[in-house]
């Protein structure tokens, strides 16, 4: 998640980057940059969106096809292609982040996620690190990062990896000994990185990231650039033995007890102040050196509204827009069916019936960043564990990248267009209504 120091939002997978040579993708310097304004000002007259109803009881699961990514309000980038791609035709991606900056008065577009490696049908049980792409436009022309001169005989585009641990310096660490790969006999080798995020701060740019279940130590991190945002990029202080925040006895079995942490970690900046947002409702404000967080264990918990009872909820993330904070969370939307024989759509807990649907983006505001948050809605269909970002004009988008694990994408019919480094077109329903959703064709309309 990631803010915005002008006041408008960019979240936790937000707007970043920067750039000489923009169509090649060229090295950014660590210059001067900030992100694109969202949207119109909230004293705008023209007329906004309307608000729908609130669901009820609280927790359904609104699932209609004007909340879905359509042809006609989202389309998959067209990254430059890796060796590794060319047979699929397509980067394969989760966790999509996309992100638009300003540097030296141009506009820069930064694209990263969760990626395989050639031979696995996932980003597990290990993958090899974080992959960028930068463009002078949200159409492209998409080129890998120039990471060449860091790197001469590495894969171009891969700004940090597990197998970077020979880098490691007496007072500089790139790869942490609990980021290393190993192995084991039930998996043989291990290690991975998730959801990685780019952020410009203080004239520094930072890649927050998370160390999936197959690592020594589940959870998130933080590294920091010495240049541009090529990098080369450090692992900061605070993540030297751990990840971010206290661990505890979650994710799947394999896990060893006490290697859980909080995952899906996320930035949010507002002036000169910088928070660390991490699953799936905690928060901590980062030291002014931006080493580590403050507290470094017993996190402060948002005051949201929860669903009763609550589910399993991912990528959670703040920004703020029109004066407001929104939170989002990922949720599944798992089906059931009712006693007159309708199916039931809801952000329900697992039991005998329910099925795993879609993989939706839930969003709340609040008046400030702490909440109280409201009751949550549904912000995009089978759009969870994204960001938003607003591109050059100021139009806000979010990403989305369909899930293939399991639910609707998950279909052999459909698995082709499934994990896609996908965007999205929002609209926000202005000062008085401070909604957010994918854009509706059908929306209804009112005065500013």
């Amino acid at each position: 998640m990631t803010g915005s120091g002008n006041g408008f939002p960019i979240d936790r997978r937000s707007l970043l980057a920067g750039a000489a040579g923009l169509l090649a993708g060229a090295a950014l310097p660590a210059t001067a940059a900030h992100a694109v304004p969202a949207g119109p000002p909230a004293t705008s007259a023209r007329p906004y969106p309307q608000n729908w109803p609130e669901l009820s009881p609280y927790g359904l699961a609104d699932n209609r096809p004007d909340l879905w990514p359509r042809e006609d309000n989202s389309f998959v980038l067209p990254l430059e292609l890796r060796p590794r791609d060319e047979a699929l035709g397509r980067v394969w991606m989760r966790d999509t982040y996309v992100n638009c900056f300003v540097v030296d008065g141009r506009p820069v577009y930064v694209a990263t996620g969760t990626t395989r490696v050639p031979g696995l049908d996932a980003a597990g049980p290990w993958n090899d690190g974080i992959f960028m792409w930068t463009a002078p436009s949200l159409h492209g022309p998409w080129r890998l990062v120039d990471t060449t001169g860091i790197r001469p005989g590495a894969e171009r585009g891969k700004v940090w990896s597990p197998e970077f641990a020979g880098e490691n310096r007496p007072g500089r660490t790139v790869v942490a000994p609990w980021q290393e790969y190993w192995s084991d006999t039930q998996f043989g080798k291990r290690g991975q990185a998730w959801a990685p995020e780019v952020h410009h701060f203080r004239g520094t740019w930072y890649i927050v990231a998370c160390m999936g279940d197959h690592a020594q130590k589940v959870g998130s991190f933080m590294l920091v650039s010495e240049g541009g945002l090529e990098g080369p990029y450090r692992l900061v202080e605070g993540n030297l033995d751990k990840p971010f925040g206290d661990s505890f006895i979650g994710g799947p079995a394999f896990i060893k007890p006490g290697a859980y942490h909080h995952i899906d970690g996320g930035m949010f900046t507002e002036g000169d102040d910088a928070w660390l947002v991490l699953h799936n409702n905690l928060y901590a404000k980062f030291r002014d050196d931006m080493e580590d967080i403050v507290p470094a264990t017993n996190l402060p918990a948002f005051r949201q509204t929860p669903y009763a009872p609550e589910p399993y909820l991912e990528g959670a993330y703040v920004f703020k827009h029109g004066g407001k904070y929104f939170l989002v969370h990922a949720a599944w939307d798992r089906t059931s069916t009712r006693t007159d024989g309708t199916t039931r759509y809801a952000y329900d807990t697992p039991a005998p019936g329910r099925v795993q649907y879609q993989y939706d983006a839930i969003v709340a505001v609040a008046d400030a960043f702490e909440g109280p948050y409201s009751k949550r809605w549904t912000l995009g269909v089978g759009a969870g564990h994204n960001n938003i970002f607003a591109d050059r004009s100021g139009q806000l988008w979010a990403t989305f990248f369909r899930n293939p694990n399991v639910g609707y994408w998950a279909d052999p019919s459909r698995i082709a267009d499934a994990a896609v480094p996908g965007v999205v077109k929002l609209e926000w329903t202005g000062p008085q209504g401070n909604r957010l959703y994918v854009q509706r064709r059908n929306p209804g309309h009112r005065d500013g």
